[in-house]
């Protein structure tokens, strides 16, 4: 891995010295932004993904039915391939109008039926959509999904005579709009995929509606975008997007201090004080959350007692001083900044409480405890906070635990097919309502890698989903909280972060937002 990044930066190193203005692939550095992606993406099928590294240059070549004005700190949504949209029998039924005079990128007119095959595709159980759970809200959408309806015209989804999408939900919900935001709901070509299967990403073969189009996959190091001169809206500002994958913050930030990389997200904790006064660093709040996860289905956390005793034993604050970079400390769910946060909710640290919760559990003894393993993936700021989290259960409880590391695709398959037993991950917000995190620890959610169930919380969730008034809404998820952070715990929420995020100066016009969703079509250059 080592030689892999040297290897990379040698090369960009002799793509951009002397006087030639050209990079890799032929591109020109006056009319190309250079961003990190710090590592490869997953996928880019956007009915299967589900990291955010995959969701960023996905939403630089899809285009959602509805947006949001990344420019406005209250996110409200706007326009996106669908023109506008209203609600009837208090918000059960949605109709959205669709934008006309929309081409794919080989010229393909878009068209509602567009809509409907990717929703379909989404809700098939042959697509193991993980993001399938979004579409519940339908009609009969849960029901498809698990094969209990065959004919996907029993689902809640059509297209009127007028061309309009309309769509009937099981329960009403005044905040469906905002699922339509989401890169999982987006269009598809299903004569693409037919044609090309697993291959229907591959730059020669996709079909997107975006700003950019996707011109280079080179896996494991680049991708390029270029600017979709079929794009329906204003044209993209910057004609290139040259995305390196380097997971080694030194390297990265070494190119960005030779003025080689024009975007990095994230810095080392211990990098931070260094670049705060500096005119291209950025630190955005943003509405996520970062946390531990147990295996409920396997000793020793299949005890709630166990489970209890660990989340007591970490103190949040002192991983937040260690981060150095303005995170919040978090023992509820919902994030800092969310409508539905309650500070108070949650376990707070208590070590002596911690230890004899463990000796409840059996555990009086420490050299009887299981060997235990934080799995996380690689990264350095991770790595750090992991660390911290051995040394304290090392303290207050009096038990070891390893910190094992691997790369994100990697061990994205292992949360899925082989959950360790412990393990971190994060959440950042799909879209700004509680009901994106909350419906994540929902049963018949493939993004609760934890195995906990639970019918009343579930029973919970979707009350609130449904009620249209905000107060009810608010107490409904005060008590699931309570249920997940308190009495069942089969995750340790560990703080809200905070992105510092740096901008070379030739760069304008970023959308800096709490969401993270870096799309890059208005970004201009000085």
């Amino acid at each position: 891995m080592r030689l892999m990044v040297v290897m990379v930066l040698v090369a960009l190193t002799a793509a951009c010295t002397g006087k030639s203005s050209h990079l890799e692939y032929g591109l020109d550095v006056k009319e190309t932004m250079r961003v990190n992606l710090l590592s490869e993406p997953p996928t880019l099928d956007w009915s299967k993904a589900t990291d955010t590294t995959s969701a960023t240059v996905i939403f630089n070549i899809m285009e959602t039915l509805v947006n949001y004005n990344l420019a406005d700190p209250e996110l409200p949504p706007i326009p996106g391939l669908a023109t506008d949209w209203t609600a009837s029998e208090g918000a059960r039924i949605w109709t959205f109008n669709l934008r006309k005079g929309v081409k794919w990128t080989d010229g393909t007119e878009f068209i509602g039926q567009h809509v409907v095959d990717g929703w379909e595709r989404m809700l098939n159980p042959a697509t193991a959509s993980e993001y399938a759970y979004f579409l519940f809200p339908v009609k009969n959408a849960k029901a498809f999904n698990a094969g209990k309806i065959k004919d996907f015209k029993e689902v809640g989804i059509k297209i009127n005579d007028q061309g309009q999408v309309v769509v009937e939900l099981e329960k009403p919900m005044g905040y469906f709009p905002l699922l339509l935001t989401h890169h999982s709901t987006c269009p598809i070509r299903k004569d693409t995929v037919a044609k090309f299967g697993d291959k229907w990403t591959d730059p020669k073969n996709i079909q997107t509606l975006g700003a950019y189009a996707l011109k280079v996959w080179d896996h494991d190091k680049n991708i390029v975008l270029e600017r979709n001169e079929n794009y329906y809206g204003e044209k993209a500002k910057i004609k290139n997007v040259l995305a390196y994958m380097i997971n080694e913050y030194s390297t990265a930030l070494n190119l960005f201090e030779s003025g080689k990389l024009d975007f990095q997200e994230t810095i080392p904790f211990k990098e931070l004080p260094q670049y705060k006064n500096r005119p291209g660093f950025h630190s955005v709040p943003s509405l996520s959350l970062w946390y531990m996860g147990f295996n409920v289905r396997k000793p020793p956390f299949n005890d709630v007692k166990v489970r209890k005793a660990f989340s007591l034993a970490v103190n949040r604050k002192q991983v937040t001083d260690l981060l150095n970079g303005g995170h919040t400390p978090l023992t509820s769910w919902v994030p800092l900044g969310m409508f539905g946060y309650e500070k108070e909710i949650g376990t707070k640290f208590d070590a002596a409480k911690a230890a004899a919760m463990l000796d409840e559990a059996g555990y009086k003894d420490r050299t009887k405890f299981p060997k235990v393993s934080l799995a996380l993936n690689t990264n350095e700021n991770h790595q750090r906070v992991a660390e911290n989290v051995q040394a304290q259960l090392k303290k207050n409880l009096g038990i070891d635990i390893q910190v094992v590391n691997e790369e994100w695709k990697v061990y994205l398959n292992r949360l899925h097919n082989d959950t360790p037993s412990l393990f971190r991950m994060g959440w950042l917000a799909d879209f700004p309502d509680p009901d994106n995190f909350m419906n994540v620890m929902t049963s018949y959610s493939d993004n609760n890698y934890t195995g906990w169930k639970n019918k009343h919380y579930d029973e919970l969730i979707e009350a609130a989903a449904s009620s249209l008034d905000k107060e009810k809404r608010r107490e409904i998820y005060k008590e699931a909280q309570k249920l997940l952070t308190e009495t069942e715990v089969p995750v340790v929420p560990v703080f809200s972060d905070v992105r510092p995020i740096l901008l070379s100066e030739r760069v304008q016009n970023f959308p800096l937002n709490s969401i993270n969703r870096w799309i890059l079509k208005g970004v201009s250059f000085k």
